[in-house]
């Protein structure tokens, strides 16, 4: 091989197989509610963070925290820009903004080889959207 290889190659391509994974899970959650973040973005946000973590810990192991925490505010800001707030002062997309900040969070877990941790995030990450919501349970009580 070229010396242009760093030798992180084959971890890198589990970590970034694992986020496809997770990502696309998390996605097919989000598209089956009909919601604007799907699995394009689901993966490309975890994929970003995973890549992003894992720079910072190979790159400057004695301070991966500067670089995650950049990252934790790019992808907070990323979330803003979903943030919908019509006329009559209801939000859209508050969810879809947190579950793409949550798939960051996953990202960065495996970037950092936290894989255990990065599988169950991610099945919180599809349990919890199916959770009955208590308003539109007590707004279906009153309607009876």
């Amino acid at each position: 091989m070229g010396s242009w290889l760093t030798g992180f190659e084959g971890v890198f391509a589990v970590k970034l197989t694992l986020c496809l994974v997770l990502g696309t899970l998390i996605g097919v959650e989000r598209e089956l509610r009909n919601k604007p973040a799907g699995i394009s973005t689901h993966c490309f946000v975890m994929a970003g963070a995973c890549l992003f973590t894992f720079i910072s810990t190979v790159a400057d192991p004695n301070s991966p925290a500067r670089i995650a925490a950049q990252v934790v505010s790019g992808v907070g800001f990323l979330g803003a820009g979903m943030i919908l707030k019509s006329d009559n002062n209801s939000v859209k997309n508050l969810t879809t903004a947190a579950a793409i900040w949550f798939a960051a969070a996953i990202g960065m877990a495996i970037g950092v080889g936290w894989y255990v941790i990065a599988v169950i995030a991610s099945a919180y990450a599809v349990v919890v959207p199916r959770i009955p919501h208590v308003r539109k349970w007590r707004e279906s009580q009153q309607d009876e």
